[in-house]
């Protein structure tokens, strides 16, 4: 069964906006879940995936979805386009199937995308500071993309 837990909440009861859902291990999800907050898959799921924070898949994970979320970090195995209004970040273990659209990617060595990358610059509320990147801003490419 998946796991909500939830951020402080605010004198009137609502959400401060630090709401985090885990989908575990052994969890599974066919269809598609929207969240205010943050999303940790360890499991498998089927469909469609939307955070309004930021969406972490496993190594452990299998994810045969659309993914929606502020930054997106992909460890385990995801068939399914991708949405990432800051950062997409794949690290070593992780591989993509799908079309990327980002406005930051970094690609760890040993990471496997296989799709169409469109980058542009992410919204100004969607930055902590407020600000945008401004133009000079580098993206992040493995060594073994870079030499070949």
């Amino acid at each position: 069964m998946a796991r909500g837990d939830r951020g402080r909440q605010d004198d009137n009861g609502s959400d401060g906006g630090n709401n985090q859902v885990r989908l575990g291990p052994r969890d599974s999800l066919i269809g598609k879940l929207t969240i205010a907050g943050d999303l940790h898959v360890q499991g498998t799921v089927e469909g469609e995936l939307a955070a309004s924070g930021d969406i972490q898949v496993d190594s452990s994970a299998t994810v045969k979805a659309s993914l929606d979320g502020r930054n997106v970090t992909v460890q385990g195995h995801v068939q399914g386009n991708v949405t990432a209004r800051r950062r997409l970040t794949l690290a070593g273990s992780g591989a993509l199937n799908g079309d990327v659209r980002v406005s930051r990617l970094s690609v760890e060595d040993g990471a496997m995308i296989n799709g169409s990358i469109s980058m542009q610059p992410a919204a100004a509320d969607e930055y902590e500071n407020g600000e945008a990147p401004v133009e000079g801003d580098t993206v992040a490419v493995a060594e073994s993309e870079q030499q070949g």
